[in-house]
C-alpha cells in the first residue's frame, strides 16, 4: 500500500496532502486552475486515489476489499460514522456540481475488476475496464473544469481511453509482477505472442509488433479525443490536455525505444514535463487547437 494513501486513510490527511505527495501526473495539471475549482478537483483526486489504493493494497485480503470499497459507495450517498473527512468533502463536490454518484460508482466498480479478473479476452472487455477507471474519471473531471458543449463529454471518454492504454502499455511488466495481464489475450494471438513468452519478458519482434498495435489503438484514442473536444471549450480542458500532453510524450518515448518496457521504466523528465505543461498554457492562451499526433 502506498504509505502517502495509507496515512490518508488512518489519520485523516487531507485531500490536498494526497495530491501532493502521490507524485502524480494529474497533480501538475492542476497548476492552470482557479484556486475553487483546484481544490475540488484535489478532493476528487484523492477519493480516486484512495479508492485505487484499497484495491491495490498488498495489507488486504479480497474480502476487506470488497468492505472497503462498499463502504465508499454507501459514503457517496449519506454520512457514515467515523467517516474519513474526504468522504464529506466528496458528498460536498456531488452537491455542488450535480455529479451523478453512479459515475462515481462506476470508478469504484472499476478497481473493483481488479480484485477478480487478471486476463482479458477481448479489447471490448478491457474497453469496459478503461471506461470506468479512466473515462468516468474525466467524465467527473469536466463537470468540475466547466465546459459549455455537451461534446466535451465524448472527448473525456476518448482520452480516458487514450490515456489508460498508454498505462497500460508503460506498465506491462510492473501489471506482471501483480500477477495481471492487461493486453488483449486476442491480441497476443494476433501478433503470435504467447502469455508464456509475456510471462519469461521475451522483446521480441513478435512483442514490438504487439506494442505497436496498442500504441496505434492509443494514438487512434487520442486522435479522436482532439477532433471532439470543443473549440470553445479549449481553455476549461487545459488540465486535461495538459494530462494528454504528458502521455503522448511517454507513448513516443516507448515508440522510438522499441518498447524496452521489460528493462525500463519510461517517465519523462521534469524538464520537459515542464515544456509540455508550458506549451498547453501558450495554446491555451492563444485559444489553439490540440495536435494529437506529439
Amino acid at each position: 500500500m502506498d504509505p502517502v494513501l495509507s496515512a490518508a486513510v488512518k489519520t485523516h490527511v487531507n485531500a490536498a496532502k494526497i495530491t501532493r505527495q502521490s507524485k502524480s501526473n494529474l497533480a501538475l495539471a492542476f497548476v492552470s486552475l482557479g484556486p475553487e475549482r483546484k481544490r475540488d478537483i484535489t478532493v476528487f483526486y484523492a477519493f480516486c486515489r484512495v479508492i485505487d489504493d484499497i484495491a491495490d493494497s498488498s495489507e488486504l485480503n479480497v474480502t476487506d476489499k470488497r468492505v472497503r470499497l462498499q463502504a465508499w459507495r454507501r459514503m457517496l450517498g449519506a454520512a457514515n460514522a467515523d467517516e474519513p473527512p474526504l468522504a464529506h468533502d466528496v458528498r460536498r463536490l456531488i452537491h455542488k456540481y450535480s455529479l451523478s454518484t453512479d459515475m462515481l460508482e462506476e470508478i469504484i466498480a472499476g478497481v473493483e475488476m481488479d480484485l477478480s479478473i487478471s486476463r482479458y479476452a477481448t479489447f471490448e472487455e478491457l474497453r469496459v475496464y478503461c471506461y470506468r477507471v479512466a473515462s468516468a474519471v474525466g467524465l467527473v473531471s469536466i463537470e468540475i473544469f466547466g465546459y459549455r458543449n455537451p461534446r466535451c463529454k465524448e472527448y473525456a471518454l476518448e482520452l480516458g481511453l487514450a490515456l489508460q492504454m498508454t498505462n497500460i502499455i508503460r506498465d506491462v511488466g510492473k501489471d506482471l509482477r501483480d500477477g495481471r495481464i492487461y493486453l488483449p489475450q486476442e491480441d497476443l494471438a494476433r501478433f503470435h505472442y504467447s502469455e508464456t513468452e509475456l510471462q519469461d519478458r521475451q522483446h521480441s519482434d513478435h512483442f514490438v509488433r504487439l506494442m505497436e498495435f496498442e500504441a496505434a489503438r492509443a494514438r487512434e484514442f487520442f486522435s479522436r479525443a482532439a477532433a471532439a473536444l470543443p473549440a470553445e471549450d479549449r481553455r476549461r480542458m487545459v488540465p486535461a490536455e495538459i494530462m494528454g500532453s504528458i502521455y503522448r510524450g511517454l507513448l513516443r518515448r516507448m515508440e522510438l525505444d522499441r518498447f524496452r518496457i521489460f528493462e525500463k521504466e519510461y517517465r519523462l523528465g521534469k524538464l520537459e514535463k515542464a515544456g509540455r505543461i508550458a506549451g498547453q498554457l501558450l495554446k491555451s492562451f492563444l485559444n489553439l487547437p490540440q495536435q494529437a499526433s506529439v
